[in-house]
């Protein structure tokens, strides 16, 4: 089955965010080598947790870009996850509405380009070429 381009461009985003969530857990592996953490088992959890969840959604990117409905369904759950933490860096003890709104635009972007692959793969499914009855 193709993959329109709505699926596609929220696997490239998907894969963009799993990239940066990578970029994080290089970040903490260098703060734990160079000290700068109270406890050190405490921080390996944590980057390997990291690690873990980078891995998982780079796979939902590749199963989007692939068109399976287990890719999108675990994307959805992680743009909205990632807004939980935006709508955090925007009214916790040390707010910032700059962090909250980069971490909220593309999940943003990306939850609405994911209901509309749902969406598009729905109407596949069903044996519809993706237009309504009154435009065609």
């Amino acid at each position: 089955m193709r993959t329109k381009l709505s699926g596609r461009l929220a696997a490239i985003i998907v894969g963009l965010e799993g990239i940066g969530v990578l970029a994080l857990a290089v970040w903490q592996t260098a703060a734990l080598l160079s000290g700068d953490t109270d406890s050190i088992e405490s921080a390996i959890a944590l980057v390997v947790l990291t690690v873990v969840g980078a891995v998982a959604i780079l796979a939902f990117a590749v199963a989007i870009w692939r068109g399976q409905s287990w890719g999108r369904s675990g994307a959805i759950v992680t743009q909205l996850l990632i807004l939980a933490v935006a709508l955090g860096a925007a009214t916790g003890a040390y707010a910032d509405p700059a962090v909250a709104l980069l971490l909220a635009a593309p999940a943003i972007v990306g939850l609405v380009l994911l209901v509309l692959a749902v969406r598009d793969a729905g109407r596949a499914a069903r044996g519809g070429d993706g237009r309504d009855a009154a435009s065609g």
